[in-house]
Protein backbone atom coordinates (compact mmCIF):
# COMPACT_ATOMS: atom_id res chain seq x y z
CA UNK A 1 0.00 0.00 0.00
CA UNK A 2 1.12 2.91 -1.02
CA UNK A 3 1.61 6.42 1.11
CA UNK A 4 -0.35 9.10 -0.08
CA UNK A 5 -1.11 12.17 1.85
CA UNK A 6 -4.57 12.50 2.97
CA UNK A 7 -4.78 16.54 2.10
CA UNK A 8 -3.33 16.85 -1.18
CA UNK A 9 -3.55 13.15 -2.64
CA UNK A 10 -0.12 13.14 -3.71
CA UNK A 11 2.79 11.08 -2.62
CA UNK A 12 3.54 11.91 1.34
CA UNK A 13 6.55 13.88 2.22
CA UNK A 14 9.30 11.54 4.39
CA UNK A 15 9.31 13.17 7.73
CA UNK A 16 12.58 15.08 8.19
CA UNK A 17 15.64 12.71 9.78
CA UNK A 18 17.10 13.91 13.16
CA UNK A 19 20.32 12.46 11.27
CA UNK A 20 19.82 14.49 7.83
CA UNK A 21 23.16 16.86 6.87
CA UNK A 22 22.56 20.71 7.28
CA UNK A 23 22.00 22.11 4.34
CA UNK A 24 25.63 23.59 2.95
CA UNK A 25 26.72 27.08 3.68
CA UNK A 26 26.90 29.34 0.79
CA UNK A 27 29.78 32.41 -0.21
CA UNK A 28 27.37 35.29 -0.75
CA UNK A 29 30.20 37.72 -1.98
CA UNK A 30 32.01 40.45 -0.62
CA UNK A 31 29.52 42.96 -2.20
CA UNK A 32 26.79 41.52 0.58
CA UNK A 33 29.16 42.03 3.46
CA UNK A 34 29.99 45.26 2.65
CA UNK A 35 26.19 46.18 2.45
CA UNK A 36 25.97 46.07 6.05
CA UNK A 37 29.39 46.45 6.82
CA UNK A 38 30.47 49.43 4.90
CA UNK A 39 32.32 51.54 7.53
CA UNK A 40 34.54 47.97 8.42
CA UNK A 41 34.71 47.70 4.10
CA UNK A 42 36.53 51.26 3.77
CA UNK A 43 38.57 50.56 6.62
CA UNK A 44 39.74 47.36 5.36
CA UNK A 45 40.08 48.31 1.73
CA UNK A 46 43.76 50.00 2.71
CA UNK A 47 45.20 47.12 4.05
CA UNK A 48 47.44 44.60 2.83
CA UNK A 49 44.75 41.93 3.03
CA UNK A 50 42.52 43.50 0.72
CA UNK A 51 45.37 44.10 -1.56
CA UNK A 52 46.30 40.56 -1.80
CA UNK A 53 42.57 39.44 -1.42
CA UNK A 54 41.40 41.65 -4.75
CA UNK A 55 44.53 40.19 -7.11
CA UNK A 56 43.78 36.61 -6.07
CA UNK A 57 42.41 34.85 -9.10
CA UNK A 58 39.11 32.76 -8.59
CA UNK A 59 39.72 29.49 -6.51
CA UNK A 60 43.21 31.10 -5.33
CA UNK A 61 43.03 31.55 -1.59
CA UNK A 62 42.40 35.46 -1.12
CA UNK A 63 39.44 35.30 -3.78
CA UNK A 64 36.69 34.97 -1.43
CA UNK A 65 37.95 38.03 0.55
CA UNK A 66 35.94 38.18 3.73
CA UNK A 67 34.80 35.02 3.53
CA UNK A 68 38.06 33.67 3.20
CA UNK A 69 38.76 34.69 7.19
CA UNK A 70 35.34 34.30 8.29
CA UNK A 71 33.90 31.97 6.45
CA UNK A 72 31.01 30.94 4.22
CA UNK A 73 28.52 34.19 5.03
CA UNK A 74 25.04 32.64 3.81
CA UNK A 75 23.92 31.77 7.60
CA UNK A 76 24.98 34.78 8.85
CA UNK A 77 22.71 36.66 6.58
CA UNK A 78 19.53 34.53 6.56
CA UNK A 79 19.97 34.90 10.73
CA UNK A 80 19.84 38.86 10.26
CA UNK A 81 23.63 39.34 11.10
CA UNK A 82 24.32 36.42 13.99
CA UNK A 83 27.88 37.01 14.59
CA UNK A 84 27.73 33.43 15.99
CA UNK A 85 27.01 32.13 12.20
CA UNK A 86 30.70 32.92 10.75
CA UNK A 87 33.69 33.30 12.14
CA UNK A 88 34.02 36.19 14.54
CA UNK A 89 37.47 37.24 15.74
CA UNK A 90 36.60 39.15 18.78
CA UNK A 91 36.75 38.31 22.72
CA UNK A 92 32.80 37.73 22.59
CA UNK A 93 32.74 35.62 19.85
CA UNK A 94 31.61 31.86 20.48
CA UNK A 95 34.82 30.48 18.11
CA UNK A 96 37.16 28.98 20.35
CA UNK A 97 40.50 30.93 20.12
CA UNK A 98 42.22 27.89 18.35
CA UNK A 99 39.87 28.00 15.88
CA UNK A 100 40.46 31.66 15.18
CA UNK A 101 44.02 31.64 14.86
CA UNK A 102 43.53 28.40 12.75
CA UNK A 103 41.98 30.86 10.24
CA UNK A 104 45.11 33.23 10.40
CA UNK A 105 47.75 29.93 10.40
CA UNK A 106 46.00 29.05 7.30
CA UNK A 107 48.27 31.76 5.50
CA UNK A 108 50.57 32.54 7.91
CA UNK A 109 52.31 29.08 8.96
CA UNK A 110 55.63 29.82 8.57
CA UNK A 111 58.58 32.20 9.40
CA UNK A 112 58.20 33.59 12.77
CA UNK A 113 54.94 31.84 13.40
CA UNK A 114 57.03 28.08 12.91
CA UNK A 115 56.67 28.23 17.69
CA UNK A 116 53.60 29.46 17.97
CA UNK A 117 52.05 25.95 18.90
CA UNK A 118 53.30 25.89 22.45
CA UNK A 119 54.41 29.04 23.09
CA UNK A 120 53.70 30.86 26.07
CA UNK A 121 51.58 33.14 24.24
CA UNK A 122 49.30 30.08 23.02
CA UNK A 123 49.02 28.62 25.90
CA UNK A 124 47.71 31.29 27.37
CA UNK A 125 44.81 31.70 25.23
CA UNK A 126 45.99 34.60 23.19
CA UNK A 127 44.52 35.02 19.83
CA UNK A 128 45.93 36.84 16.48
CA UNK A 129 43.69 39.70 16.74
CA UNK A 130 44.82 40.39 20.61
CA UNK A 131 47.70 42.14 19.22
CA UNK A 132 46.85 42.55 14.99
CA UNK A 133 43.77 44.36 13.74
CA UNK A 134 43.77 42.77 10.42
CA UNK A 135 40.65 44.67 9.52
CA UNK A 136 42.64 48.54 9.77
CA UNK A 137 45.99 49.78 8.74
CA UNK A 138 46.38 50.78 12.76
CA UNK A 139 50.03 50.36 12.24
CA UNK A 140 52.57 51.64 9.47
CA UNK A 141 53.82 47.81 9.74
CA UNK A 142 52.75 44.73 10.87
CA UNK A 143 48.61 45.16 10.84
CA UNK A 144 49.17 45.95 14.69
CA UNK A 145 46.48 46.59 16.77
CA UNK A 146 48.30 49.64 18.54
CA UNK A 147 50.50 52.22 16.26
CA UNK A 148 53.76 50.56 17.47
CA UNK A 149 54.56 47.24 17.90
CA UNK A 150 55.74 48.66 21.89
CA UNK A 151 52.68 50.12 22.50
CA UNK A 152 50.94 46.98 21.34
CA UNK A 153 53.20 44.83 23.93
CA UNK A 154 52.70 47.23 26.33
CA UNK A 155 49.06 46.51 26.70
CA UNK A 156 49.86 43.21 28.28
CA UNK A 157 53.42 44.42 29.52
CA UNK A 158 53.04 47.33 32.01
CA UNK A 159 55.63 46.52 34.51
CA UNK A 160 57.98 46.41 31.19
CA UNK A 161 56.76 49.80 30.30
CA UNK A 162 57.91 51.01 33.95
CA UNK A 163 61.22 49.20 33.35
CA UNK A 164 61.92 50.95 29.98
CA UNK A 165 61.04 54.62 32.10
CA UNK A 166 64.06 54.22 34.80
CA UNK A 167 67.03 56.18 34.93
CA UNK A 168 69.69 53.65 33.19
CA UNK A 169 67.44 51.98 30.49
CA UNK A 170 67.67 50.13 26.60
CA UNK A 171 66.89 52.92 24.17
CA UNK A 172 63.54 51.46 23.08
CA UNK A 173 61.34 54.60 23.87
CA UNK A 174 63.70 56.33 21.98
CA UNK A 175 62.94 54.71 19.33
CA UNK A 176 66.35 52.83 18.64
CA UNK A 177 64.77 49.65 19.25
CA UNK A 178 61.45 47.73 19.41
CA UNK A 179 60.60 45.07 21.90
CA UNK A 180 60.54 42.52 18.75
CA UNK A 181 64.11 43.42 18.23
CA UNK A 182 64.68 40.79 21.24
CA UNK A 183 61.76 38.97 21.37
CA UNK A 184 60.11 36.72 19.10
CA UNK A 185 56.37 37.52 20.12
CA UNK A 186 54.80 34.12 18.11
CA UNK A 187 57.21 31.86 19.84
CA UNK A 188 60.87 30.85 20.26
CA UNK A 189 62.78 27.89 21.46
CA UNK A 190 64.06 29.79 24.31
CA UNK A 191 63.06 31.29 27.14
CA UNK A 192 61.37 34.11 27.06
CA UNK A 193 60.80 34.16 23.60
CA UNK A 194 64.45 35.32 23.37
CA UNK A 195 65.16 35.86 19.50
CA UNK A 196 68.55 33.66 19.88
CA UNK A 197 69.57 30.36 21.39
CA UNK A 198 70.71 32.18 24.79
CA UNK A 199 70.65 35.39 26.54
CA UNK A 200 74.29 35.91 25.83
CA UNK A 201 73.97 35.27 22.31
CA UNK A 202 71.46 37.87 22.05
CA UNK A 203 72.88 40.56 24.29
CA UNK A 204 76.26 40.10 22.44
CA UNK A 205 74.95 40.14 18.97
CA UNK A 206 74.67 44.35 19.82
CA UNK A 207 77.39 44.39 22.43
CA UNK A 208 79.99 42.70 20.62
CA UNK A 209 83.04 43.59 22.64
CA UNK A 210 81.70 41.87 25.51
CA UNK A 211 81.40 38.43 23.37
CA UNK A 212 84.45 36.60 23.54
CA UNK A 213 86.20 34.14 24.06
CA UNK A 214 88.35 35.42 26.65
CA UNK A 215 91.90 34.12 28.08
CA UNK A 216 90.90 34.94 31.27
CA UNK A 217 86.97 34.87 31.83
CA UNK A 218 84.71 35.21 34.08
CA UNK A 219 82.06 32.87 35.54
CA UNK A 220 78.93 34.99 35.79
CA UNK A 221 79.29 36.83 32.57
CA UNK A 222 80.13 33.56 30.66
CA UNK A 223 76.76 31.93 32.41
CA UNK A 224 74.56 34.99 32.17
CA UNK A 225 74.26 38.57 31.51
CA UNK A 226 71.43 38.34 33.41
CA UNK A 227 73.69 37.63 36.49
CA UNK A 228 74.40 41.26 36.59
CA UNK A 229 72.09 43.61 34.55
CA UNK A 230 68.68 43.96 33.68
CA UNK A 231 67.23 43.45 30.83
CA UNK A 232 65.01 46.28 30.21
CA UNK A 233 66.03 49.01 32.77
CA UNK A 234 66.86 50.17 35.91
CA UNK A 235 67.79 52.97 38.46
CA UNK A 236 71.48 52.06 38.19
CA UNK A 237 74.35 52.30 36.49
CA UNK A 238 74.48 50.28 33.07
CA UNK A 239 71.18 48.00 34.17
CA UNK A 240 72.75 46.90 36.65
CA UNK A 241 70.85 44.26 39.09
CA UNK A 242 72.57 46.53 42.08
CA UNK A 243 74.69 48.65 43.12
CA UNK A 244 78.99 48.47 42.92
CA UNK A 245 80.08 47.61 45.03
CA UNK A 246 77.60 45.38 46.89
CA UNK A 247 76.90 43.68 43.41
CA UNK A 248 80.51 42.23 43.37
CA UNK A 249 80.35 41.17 47.06
CA UNK A 250 77.26 38.39 46.45
CA UNK A 251 79.94 36.54 45.17
CA UNK A 252 83.45 38.04 46.64
CA UNK A 253 82.54 38.34 50.30
CA UNK A 254 85.74 36.64 51.69
CA UNK A 255 87.79 39.01 50.32
CA UNK A 256 90.64 38.56 52.74
CA UNK A 257 91.33 35.57 50.82
CA UNK A 258 92.47 37.39 47.63
CA UNK A 259 94.64 40.28 49.49
CA UNK A 260 91.87 42.65 50.09
CA UNK A 261 90.96 44.14 53.24
CA UNK A 262 88.18 42.11 54.75
CA UNK A 263 85.97 44.87 55.28
CA UNK A 264 86.90 47.15 52.47
CA UNK A 265 83.46 46.76 50.55
CA UNK A 266 81.02 47.48 53.51
CA UNK A 267 78.48 50.43 53.42
CA UNK A 268 80.64 52.23 56.14
CA UNK A 269 83.58 52.79 53.56
CA UNK A 270 81.51 53.70 50.68
CA UNK A 271 81.74 57.43 49.95
CA UNK A 272 79.81 59.39 52.49
CA UNK A 273 80.27 56.21 55.21
CA UNK A 274 81.39 56.31 58.75
CA UNK A 275 85.09 55.17 56.91
CA UNK A 276 84.96 56.37 53.81
CA UNK A 277 87.67 54.50 51.39
CA UNK A 278 89.36 55.82 48.25
CA UNK A 279 89.42 52.18 47.04
CA UNK A 280 85.45 52.35 46.17
CA UNK A 281 84.91 55.83 45.34
CA UNK A 282 83.48 56.56 41.64
CA UNK A 283 83.08 53.11 40.46
CA UNK A 284 84.04 50.97 43.27
CA UNK A 285 85.84 47.25 42.50
CA UNK A 286 85.64 48.29 38.39
CA UNK A 287 88.35 50.98 39.17
CA UNK A 288 90.99 48.77 39.31
CA UNK A 289 89.20 45.81 38.08
CA UNK A 290 88.58 47.41 34.59
CA UNK A 291 87.76 44.65 32.09
CA UNK A 292 85.10 42.68 34.23
CA UNK A 293 83.56 40.83 31.64
CA UNK A 294 86.24 39.38 30.38
CA UNK A 295 90.70 39.61 29.44
CA UNK A 296 93.04 38.60 27.08
CA UNK A 297 95.79 40.04 28.44
CA UNK A 298 98.51 37.59 29.63
CA UNK A 299 98.73 39.83 33.34
CA UNK A 300 94.66 39.97 32.93
CA UNK A 301 93.82 36.75 35.70
CA UNK A 302 92.31 39.37 37.74
CA UNK A 303 90.70 41.53 35.10
CA UNK A 304 92.88 44.24 35.91
CA UNK A 305 94.02 44.77 32.43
Amino acid sequence: MSACSPLHGGPAQPEPSATSAAPAREYVGEALCSSCHAQEAKHWNDTVHADVFHRAAPGEPGSRACETCHGPGSEHVASGGDAKKIVAFTHGSDAPVDDQNEVCLGCHAEGGRIHWRGSVHDTQGLSCSDCHNPMSRTSATGLMRMPTVNETCFTCHPEQRVEFRKRSHMPLLEGKLSCADCHEPHGSITDPLVRADSVNLLCTSCHADKRGPFLWEHAPVTESCLNCHLPHGSNRESLLTTSIPFLCQECHAQLGLVNHPGALQTRANVPGGLRPDERITNRGCVNCHVQIHGSNHPSGARFHR
